[in-house]
């Protein structure tokens, strides 16, 4: 039964991501390891970086991380709508970067190394993408941190930890940027659910951390309502969080097809009956999360 920790915090986002860390064991994730933070890091400009990860944001979780002295600490990114880099110092993303003393891998430059993908409990299932191109990096990290927005995405349902994950780290190098250029062929937006599912079966990921601040509704994952909400999620069980963000936003996992089959595949727990609260309650999220976004106070429940 995985607990899922649930903060809220509107005037101090570090606040409410120390909270929030503060329930989860990092010792034995961090200490003396390989760490890998990867923001959400899509696109950013001069006037709207509501799409991506705040500088506090990632200030406070790094912070919060060497701490417990990792071995190396990574802030990785591969962003699919624009140079990583360049978005990363719009945002303000790499001050924090060169702050904290950390490493900055851009997983969308080669090398370029093919890793094998798997669909279903069976062998014999096929998805739209059998194989894909990433960055050698990405296979030496010891421990995974997503460090995620609360969006909505216009086909993904939700864009939280699994498809922060699965589709930043094809390298937009090798295949280019869906926004511009195509330089090898891939099927990752054929069946999009299936791929995000079969990327967190191959890339686990050991701590998810998604932050409502900004919140993106409407549609996502740029050019949505973007409200502030001072809520954080944070849960060593991936799809456990990516269930709560979901629900938070309105959808239960049937919904959201990715969460559905990343539950097929093992990849964590999809029932939120059979996880913990121990800060705020689900309940408690969705009441705050809706007056704020949506001017009432919401549960999702049928009286």
């Amino acid at each position: 039964m995985p607990d899922v920790v649930i903060t809220l915090n509107r005037s101090d986002i570090g606040a409410a991501i120390d909270d929030a860390l503060e329930a989860i064991a990092l010792e034995p994730l961090v200490t003396g390891k390989r760490v890998a933070v990867k923001p959400n890091d899509t696109w950013a400009s001069e006037d709207d970086k509501t799409g991506i990860t705040q500088p506090d944001t990632l200030r406070a979780v790094l912070r919060r991380i060497k701490r417990f002295e990792p071995r190396e600490l990574i802030v990785t990114g591969g962003a699919g709508a624009a140079e990583t880099d360049a978005v990363f110092r719009v945002g303000g993303l790499m001050d924090v970067v060169d702050e904290a003393g950390a490493t900055f891998v851009d997983h969308n430059r080669p090398p370029f190394v093919s890793v094998d993908l798997k669909y279903a409990p069976s062998r014999d299932v096929k998805g739209p993408q059998q194989t894909v191109m990433v960055n050698p990096r990405v296979l030496e990290y010891e421990t995974l941190i997503a460090l995620n927005q609360l969006k909505l995405h216009e086909t993904a349902t939700v864009t939280l930890a699994l498809k922060n994950i699965a589709m930043s780290y094809p390298a937009a190098d090798y295949y280019g940027h869906p926004r511009s250029t195509r330089k090898h062929d891939n099927r990752f937006f054929d069946d999009m659910h299936s791929f995000i599912a079969a990327m967190a079966k191959r890339f686990p990921i050991d701590l998810a951390i998604t932050v409502g601040h900004p919140a993106m509704i409407a549609t996502g994952p740029l050019g949505g309502h973007a409200v502030e909400t001072g809520l954080v999620i944070a849960s060593t069980d991936p799809l456990a969080a990516d269930v709560v963000g979901a629900r938070i936003l309105g959808f239960k996992p049937q919904a959201v097809r990715h969460l559905w089959e990343a539950s097929r595949l093992g990849i964590g727990e999809a029932d939120e009956d059979r996880m913990r609260f121990p800060r705020l309650s689900l309940r408690d999220a969705i009441e705050a999360f809706t007056l704020v976004a949506y001017g009432e106070r919401l549960t999702f429940e049928h009286e």
